[in-house]
Parts: structure tokens; C-alpha cells; sequence
């Protein structure tokens, strides 16, 4: 029947006729008896056939159980196939790899010394403002003394710029300073270095722009720089843990920014360093094979990398908590001034260091490690500069004496080792592709079995479970109601008509 209600139509039917076609879809013993057999001796699951049809009481039970042994064999292999992949297994490939020729990298290079001593002498604040700001880059602890000298000086120089007093009498570069550059056969000049502030002050970068002109194509040549270091004119604070004179200078990808902490060369005075440089590329595998997201991005670096991120979680707690930008930090924001930098940014550095609010490392931290990395790793030879005649050349082309020529030149020659990049890659140890090989190999060996015999199981499972809930929804109305028995009583013949009609 068909009822109308708020525009919807109902269609009801008698407990009879919704019997009746069940009853249409459940087929007769027989009709079930035949499509069992029918299905074992058709499935292409190979064995099963030979169970069914054969009439050998003793070949069918041993058919049954070589049958039971390749489904346990495939069951057990196939189970280990899956903990094995679940286990995210990776291996690590190493490839080097000969090119005609190779980018040559970004070199920074930092006076030991950071100020001019004519311009600190009477000004020995200017180290410890130096470090406070620097904690940012590098760990810097303060004496209770080194606070209170700071906060004298506050009190008279509120206004004082350490940015701008560092810019302007820090290490320089320029003439006097770089005596000789040479790359490649071709002269280079104190322009082509780009300034940057570090731990270090003011520090120069060579292949800033990542040029593509500034590549190599000839091992054992490349960049040759002569510093003078000109101590008379540079000085540090040796209470503070600066006590060498000399160039320290650190070889990183011209899309990354240096990193001077723990990862600096040291050339002191009066020596000649030669570095043989290597490309080393990384790929690691994303979580949770390996440790990198690749979805990160950086909003003040053109590539992701530990430093640059690390750097910019930094700036990020720093401006939300003192409201302005420390100068050295990526970003754009108030410049901090030097009572923000004493009173907040300070603080705010070791509550980040100390609750480990910028981390790096694993998925799990702030800054994983990143998906692609380009290392530099280097091999540094010293020797003494000069023989007797090199210092007499060069005490007469600078009019220095021979013990200035000892005590503030420094030679570094930076060149590749040969034109060849190394690539360390790690890769899943089981993609979704073998992992599916693998089971079908199982299945096939042990069984004969392919995914259409799957399919044919699947199909038999599902009808034979359909006939399985019709044959209970007949045989509901029959089963007694345990819980109330007085209603039992009272609708039995109401049941017992029901069944009468099914």
C-alpha cells in the first residue's frame, strides 16, 4: 500500500508478502548443494578442485592437507611481509657522481679580532653588548660583574646603537685588509664580498649570489685570498674567551647562511692554510621512513635548512614577546633597541634554550632535518707563511717590518679536492609496488592463486553470507523473548499466526 504524508509516500507491506520475497531469494538445499559444488571444482585457487572431484578417500585427504599447508605458509609469509613494511625500513645509497665541472660554494670569512681598538679603547662595554646581542647566533653565559657594568652604561646610553657602532667600527674589508684575491686566474676585490653580521661582527661572504659564472672546472684551483689582520688596529676582549688573532672562515651552501658555531676554521697569523673542499648531497626520506617533512617552508630563506629555521623560530618567539626584531634575525618587524635587547631579548633566548621551544632534529621537532642538504666537508693542511725571501717581498711591497709580516698576514687557498659530488640517499627499503609483488609472489607459489581468485572468494563469501541473513530474518519471528515472559503468553497466537504465514 502507498500512503501520502507532506508530500512524502510511504509504501507498507504485510509481514506475508515481505516472507514471500524472502522466500524468492533464498534458494532450495539443493540449488545451494550444486553452487557449492560448482564453485570448488571451478576457482582458479588451484588444489581445491582436486579435493572435490577426486574419489580416492586417502588423495583427498592428502590434497587437503598440502591445500591447509600453502594457506598457513602464505599466511605466515605474507604477515611477515606486512611487519616488515610497517616497520618503515630504509637503505642508504652512495653515489659519486664526475662532472666537467662544479658551483664552487659561499666562503665567510671574520676578523678574530671584531673592534677597532681606537674605537673601544675607552669603551670596554662594547664586548659584552656584543655577546648579548650574539647570544641570539651563539650560547653566551654572563657574569653577575659583566651585568652591572652593562647596566652603568644603560643608564647614560639609551640611544646607543650596537648595530650601527659595529657596522661602522668593526673589521673592514678593503685594500689594506685584502692584500690578494684571485679566483680561478681572476682577480676579485673587497666588493665582491657581501657584508653580514655573526658571533664574529662584521664578516664578508664571497659567492653570495650563488653566480653561475663561479663555477670550477679544473681541480686544485679555486679561491686564493692574503689577509692582513693588522692586530695594532683590531683588538678583543681575551676575559671573554677571544684570545687568538687570525681569520676564521667557514665554506656553506650561497643559498644557506653561515654558521660559525662549532663549524668555523681557524687560520691564525703567519700561516698558510690550504682547504681541499667536497660536495656532499643528502636526500632523506620523508617521516616516517626517515626524519624530514617536506612541506615546510621558510618564509626568509629561499631553502629550508636547520640554521635558517631554527633562525627564524627564534625571531618569531622574540617578537611576540619583546614586540620588536633583533637586527640580526630574519624578518621584518621594530628594530629592538639596546634596553629591549638587556631587559627582553636576552631572557627570552634562554627561556627558549632552556624549555626547548625552537628544537631540531627529529619530525617531532620545531626544525627537522631537512629533505635535501648540500655539506661542504673540508680537509685543512697548515704551513708556516713565507720563507725568508716571500717575507722580505712582502715587507718591502707593504713597507712592514719582517715580524709584522709574521704576526698579521694570513694565506688561505680554498679548491676543490677533484670535479666530483657524492650523493648519500636514502630510500625505502619496500615500496607499495614490491610490497604488493611480494604477496603475489606468495600467493602464486603456495597456493596458485591470483587476485581473480580473490575476487572469486570474496564473491562466494558474500553470497553465501546473504543467504545467511535471509535465512535468519525467516527464522526470526520463531525465537522466543526470554525477558518478558507474560507478554510471551500474550502474543503467541499473534507469533503463531505470523509464522503460519511465513
Amino acid at each position: 500500500r502507498e500512503f501520502t504524508i507532506k508530500g512524502k509516500i510511504y509504501i507498507c507491506f504485510s509481514l506475508s508478502e515481505l516472507c514471500g520475497w524472502l522466500n524468492k531469494l533464498l534458494p532450495d538445499l539443493e540449488d545451494r548443494r550444486k553452487f557449492h559444488e560448482k564453485f570448488a571444482s571451478s576457482t582458479s585457487f588451484h588444489g581445491v578442485q582436486n579435493i572435490v572431484q577426486t574419489q580416492s578417500k586417502a588423495r583427498r585427504a592428502l590434497w587437503l592437507l598440502i591445500v591447509i599447508g600453502g594457506l598457513a605458509i602464505v599466511i605466515w609469509q605474507i604477515c611477515s611481509r606486512f611487519i616488515y613494511y610497517f616497520s618503515w625500513p630504509t637503505t642508504t645509497t652512495v653515489v659519486v657522481q664526475y662532472v666537467e665541472n662544479v658551483k664552487f660554494p659561499a666562503v665567510t670569512f671574520c676578523n678574530m679580532n671584531r673592534f677597532q681598538a681606537h674605537a673601544v679603547s675607552n669603551l670596554k662595554e662594547i664586548f659584552i653588548i656584543w655577546n648579548t646581542v650574539s647570544a641570539i647566533l651563539q650560547k653566551f653565559s654572563m657574569d653577575d660583574k659583566y651585568f652591572q657594568e652593562l647596566n652603568y652604561f644603560l643608564l647614560g646610553n639609551q640611544n646607543f646603537s650596537i648595530k650601527d657602532f659595529t657596522r661602522e667600527n668593526g673589521f673592514y674589508l678593503n685594500s689594506s685588509t685584502l692584500l690578494e684575491c684571485d679566483f680561478f686566474g681572476k682577480p676579485c676585490y673587497p666588493q665582491d664580498f657581501e657584508h653580514i653580521f655573526t658571533e664574529y661582527g662584521n664578516c664578508f661572504t664571497f659567492n653570495h649570489n650563488d653566480l653561475s659564472a663561479r663555477r670550477v672546472s679544473l681541480s686544485g684551483r679555486g679561491l686564493h685570498l692574503l689577509f692582513d689582520v693588522q692586530q695594532d688596529k683590531f683588538t678583543d676582549e681575551p676575559t671573554l674567551g677571544y684570545t687568538d688573532a687570525g681569520i676564521t672562515f667557514v665554506v656553506h651552501s650561497p643559498q644557506e647562511l653561515p654558521r660559525f658555531d662549532g663549524l668555523g676554521l681557524l687560520t691564525p697569523v703567519g700561516t698558510h692554510a690550504q682547504v681541499a673542499i667536497r660536495q656532499l648531497k643528502s636526500i632523506i626520506q620523508e617521516y616516517p621512513w626517515g626524519e624530514c617533512k617536506p612541506d615546510i617552508k621558510l618564509r626568509y630563506h629561499k631553502i629550508y635548512s636547520t640554521n635558517g629555521c631554527l633562525l627564524e623560530c627564534k625571531a618569531r618567539y622574540i617578537q611576540d614577546w619583546c614586540g620588536c626584531l633583533p637586527f640580526i634575525l630574519p624578518g621584518n618587524g621594530t628594530e629592538c633597541d639596546l634596553l629591549k635587547f638587556y631587559k627582553c631579548v636576552y631572557p627570552a633566548v634562554y627561556d627558549i634554550e632552556i624549555k626547548g621551544l625552537c628544537t631540531v632534529g627529529t619530525h617531532n621537532s620545531t626544525c627537522p632535518t631537512p629533505c635535501e642538504e648540500t655539506d661542504y666537508p673540508t680537509t685543512v693542511t697548515y704551513a708556516n707563511f713565507g720563507g725568508e725571501n716571500a717575507i722580505k717581498y712582502f715587507s718591502t711591497k707593504l713597507n712592514k717590518s719582517p715580524e709584522y709580516i709574521r704576526q698579521n698576514l694570513v694565506r688561505i687557498e680554498i679548491k676543490y679536492h677533484d670535479l666530483s659530488y657524492k650523493i648519500t640517499q636514502q630510500q625505502k627499503a619496500l615500496t607499495i609496488s614490491e610490497l604488493l609483488a611480494d604477496v603475489g609472489g606468495q600467493l602464486g607459489l603456495f597456493c596458485g592463486a591470483s587476485m581473480i581468485s580473490i575476487i572469486e572468494l570474496l564473491e562466494y563469501i558474500f553470497t553465501n553470507f546473504c543467504w545467511m541473513c535471509i535465512f535468519l530474518l525467516l527464522k526470526a519471528p520463531e525465537m522466543p523473548q526470554w525477558n518478558n515472559p507474560s507478554q510471551n503468553q500474550s502474543t503467541h497466537k499473534e507469533k503463531k499466526k505470523g509464522i503460519q504465514e511465513c
